[in-house]
């Protein structure tokens, strides 16, 4: 979550009461709803918080390497001179750009497109609009799928649908790469400053062994957690996060939110295509 130290109270509030309004629109929508108010929420919620740190935050070119290089950590082990790279919800495309120098082709995959009209993608770099659903990717056409703090921001129904999307379009053994708000140190939204309950537009957080028991239902069973910097193949390591995890469960919410600030800010995970 962004810094808030700049905004009193009252405007920390008024965010806070705008986007649970807006969330629980969405939240109590049909699925064919929400085709459209994916493409309006965000504007209306921006429009209503002008001091949104989305529109104030003005990110340096040092800030905008920073951050595509934190996540091209986790990409990395993972990219090859053939591989074909499909990353959910790319945003600015900077990322996507930057892995396109090391792969054969990357396919960002959005509901509109959002580069900037100054910078040039790469000519391996295709942009894909889509409604969230339906996507014209071919099936086992994908090395690697890559989402970053995007699985918290989709409804609690379509979370499935999402992961059925990755299993389709990776190959056998493909990875979808991912990293996602930890429930533990949680709430990571606005919500944070006024509850212990995600009401907000992070509709989910969850733990790892959450996540492993979801993905094993789409065809992953085998996953790796990202630990020290890279992914941690050994069962053992990942046995040990699990068991941790299971240890901090019953502590109050409050204590266990400030242990996890540092141990689990987020819950980084490698999903091989079984």
């Amino acid at each position: 979550m962004a810094s808030e130290s700049s905004r009193s109270l009252d405007r920390l509030r008024h965010h806070y009461e705008v986007e649970r309004e807006l969330a629980a629109r969405l939240r109590n929508s049909t699925k064919e709803e929400r085709s459209t108010l994916f493409a309006t929420l965000y504007g209306e919620l921006f429009e209503r918080v002008p001091d949104h740190p989305r529109l104030t935050r003005r990110d340096t070119p040092e800030d905008s390497r920073r951050k595509v290089a934190s996540q091209m950590r986790l990409l990395t082990p993972f990219l090859k001179p053939d591989s074909v790279l499909l990353e959910f919800a790319p945003g600015d495309c900077r990322l996507a750009a930057a892995a396109a120098a090391k792969v054969k082709k990357v396919i960002g995959v959005d509901i509109s497109d959002q580069r900037s009209a100054t910078e040039a993608s790469p000519p391996n770099l295709e942009l894909v609009v889509y409604d969230g659903y339906t996507l014209d990717v071919p099936a086992q056409s994908v090395d690697i799928c890559f989402s970053y703090q995007f699985l918290e921001h989709l409804h609690p129904d379509d979370i499935g649908p999402h992961f059925q999307i990755a299993r389709r379009v990776l190959k056998p053994g493909g990875v979808y790469v991912y990293d996602t708000p930890h429930r533990y140190s949680g709430p990571h939204d606005i919500s944070a400053h006024f509850t212990d309950k995600l009401e907000c537009f992070h509709f989910q957080e969850w733990t790892h062994r959450e996540m492993r028991q979801l993905l094993k239902k789409h065809g992953f069973s085998t996953t790796w957690v990202f630990r020290f910097g890279k992914p941690q193949r050994s069962a053992l390591v990942n046995g040990l996060v699990d068991t941790l995890e299971l240890l901090l469960s019953p502590l109050p919410h409050k204590l266990r939110r400030r242990l996890c600030q540092r141990l689990f800010p987020s819950v980084g995970l490698v999903a091989v295509a079984d």
